[in-house]
């Protein structure tokens, strides 16, 4: 057996938690039924999703809008912020209605078994649910075959990431790659092959 990617993986980790500290670990890997989580330590509230997005206004609004530290929910350890009353009162009475997907974390990087990133102004909903984009380009890769991609991020989350630890997992995806992996340089190749213009051209 050859333990050379388990040491290269060992040594990874141990410089991330030393480097990165262990804020952002607690942050995104709550002890509760929804995690790991994209969330950040912020003030007094130790786990906000989404860095404060309001996550109802995807729901009920159509749109992207920061919410405000008056209005605040607790769910599963997690902070939620809402940029009205209004909305904070939706969540209170339903809460597993408004989750964004995978813990909020990007679609197309949950897809290869990756927990990172995850723009809350990058986002579509998919059959009423809420997923969420490390940018723009990371979302018209996913895009490309949205069927397919859906179903590998919804497999790998299930079966890899969900109730796990979001930086053990990150790296090790990382170092051993799912078999469909593409680089950001082959997924830019192939998101302008598939625009109208790269499809004309070929």
């Amino acid at each position: 057996m050859n333990v050379r990617p388990f040491t290269t993986l060992l040594l990874v980790l141990l410089s991330a938690i030393a480097l990165g500290g262990c804020g952002a670990m607690t942050a995104q890997n709550p002890s509760g039924k929804y995690t790991p989580v994209n969330a950040v330590a912020e003030g007094n509230d130790s786990r906000v999703l989404l860095k404060g997005a309001d996550v109802v206004a995807y729901f009920v609004e159509n749109k992207y809008r920061q919410g405000l530290p008056q209005f605040s929910s607790r769910y599963e350890e997690i902070t939620f912020r809402f940029a009205s009353a209004e909305n904070k009162a939706l969540f209170d009475k339903q809460p597993g209605k408004y989750l964004p997907e995978f813990g909020g974390y990007c679609a197309n990087g949950i897809a290869y078994g990756i927990p990172w990133g995850g723009d809350a102004d990058t986002w579509k909903m998919i059959n009423g649910k809420l997923y969420i984009f490390g940018g723009q380009a990371s979302k018209d890769a996913f895009e490309i075959d949205e069927k397919k991609n859906l179903a590998l991020a919804e497999s790998y989350w299930k079966n890899e990431v969900a109730g796990g630890n979001s930086f053990i997992q990150r790296l090790k995806r990382l170092i051993i790659r799912v078999p469909h992996y593409q680089s950001g340089e082959d997924l830019a190749r192939a998101v302008a092959a598939a625009s109208p213009k790269g499809a004309a051209a070929k």
